[in-house]
């Protein structure tokens, strides 16, 4: 999603993984089902998974998890029907071509933070604290959550390009964080509280990672993000519309309460059976629903000020859209409604819908919208019809029911 930027860490492609993963699970062969569960249908190639670990590395069987609302944080659930072997070796090379997709977001998105930070650096060097109140710490505290959110749900699921991205995220933006603090621009107290909840965050979520962390700290650390993001996302949401109504922080005080109650419930076995896996869910989809919401403020913005729009910039616009653009295969192949969702909005909405109301406005050419338009329809094009060709499906459609509803 946006506001995840650029570290210096080599993504890896999903062939890369076995290694990785198999040093905290069973052993390679202890992963596969026996020989017996390994039923061959005639001319039909197929071949049925019975028996493989959750945390599996091995591609094709893990790749071919369908992830349904609910169970968006669940890391790969498998797909319990056949596997069609038939198209192997391109469903092999779309797995690995969709993380390295992922892996390249990080270049738009470093390219996006990069220039506020290099003026933020300068002004402070320059002795012009007050420049630096022009970027609102509340609003940057915000994209911080949202990242750690989502660095919780790609660590769980181990999805390792989409780890590097939020965590490029998290560095990113606490280093704005810290450029305000030098600068006065944000108090004290709230940047050693924000720097304790970032530091606590990329320790948790990277020893989880690596399958190092007690179970119950990870559930506490989840329960505080889940918190934390249906706090601020309804609260946001309010703030996006003052003065047009009151200025109120009655929306964040109710979600608060709601969230702890939830937890309480949650924790206490008295919510149904899909209860606690509702809850689960929430932190990453608030997180999501907090980076949804930037371009519906952005063009409020624009709505109530259009002479805003000259304001911005159409190769920040487009950067934002390829960063989020790359995404998009990644979440469809793997299935994941939450990341698809998030990254196809951001995708639409924040890039290409800034770009079109600088196109209405005339503040950019039309060789420059024409170029991104074309661009934009030929890459989720392309997308939908190899996501479709390697899982063997006549119709992009049937990949977008899986996506939504599930095998």
């Amino acid at each position: 999603m946006a506001d995840s930027l650029f570290l210096p860490l080599a993504a890896k492609s999903s062939n890369a993984h076995s290694s990785l993963f198999f040093r905290n699970c069973p052993s390679p062969s202890r992963l596969l089902p026996p020989k017996s569960s390994l039923l061959l249908h005639g001319g039909e190639k197929k071949i049925s998974v019975l028996a493989l670990s959750l945390y599996s590395r091995v591609s094709l069987p893990h790749r071919a998890a369908l992830i349904r609302a609910l169970d968006s944080d669940v890391p790969h659930p498998l797909h319990k029907g056949s596997v069609n072997f038939k198209n192997r070796k391109s469903y092999v090379e779309w797995d690995s071509l969709t993380a390295k997709f992922t892996g390249a977001a990080n270049l738009p998105f470093l390219l996006l933070q990069l220039p506020q930070i290099i003026l933020n650096t300068r002004n402070l060097m320059a002795g012009n604290k007050t420049a630096l109140l022009a970027v609102p710490w509340l609003g940057m505290f915000t994209a911080l959550l949202g990242n750690l959110s989502l660095l919780s749900y790609f660590a769980k699921k181990r999805e390792t390009e989409a780890v590097v991205v939020q965590t490029l995220g998290v560095i990113s933006t606490f280093v704005v964080i810290s450029q305000l603090a030098i600068g006065e621009a944000m108090p004290l107290p709230q940047y050693v509280a924000t720097s304790v909840v970032v530091a606590a965050g990329l320790i948790l979520n990277f020893l989880n990672y690596y399958g190092m962390l007690n179970l119950t700290i990870w559930k506490f650390w989840e329960d505080f993000t889940t918190v934390g993001g249906l706090s601020v996302l309804p609260q946001i949401m309010w703030s996006t519309f003052v003065p047009n109504i009151p200025n109120s922080i009655l929306p964040g005080s109710i979600a608060f309460v709601v969230a702890v109650a939830s937890i309480t419930l949650s924790h206490s076995g008295k919510l149904s059976e899909k209860g606690p896996k509702f809850i689960g869910a929430i932190s990453g989809w608030t997180a999501t629903l907090l980076f949804m919401w930037m371009p519906v403020s952005q063009m409020w913005t624009n709505f109530l000020n259009p002479d805003n729009i000259k304001g911005l910039s159409a190769i920040s616009m487009l950067l934002a859209m390829l960063g989020n653009g790359l995404l998009i295969p990644r979440a469809l192949f793997i299935r994941d409604l939450m990341w698809f969702t998030g990254s196809l909005w951001a995708t639409l909405f924040y890039g290409y819908g800034n770009i079109v109301c600088m196109y209405l406005l005339e503040t950019i050419s039309r060789e420059f919208f024409l170029a991104a338009t074309v661009g934009l329809i030929a890459w989720i094009g392309m997308a939908l019809w190899r996501d479709a060709a390697v899982y063997g499906y006549i119709s992009p459609l049937r990949s977008l029911k899986e996506l939504v509803f599930g095998s």
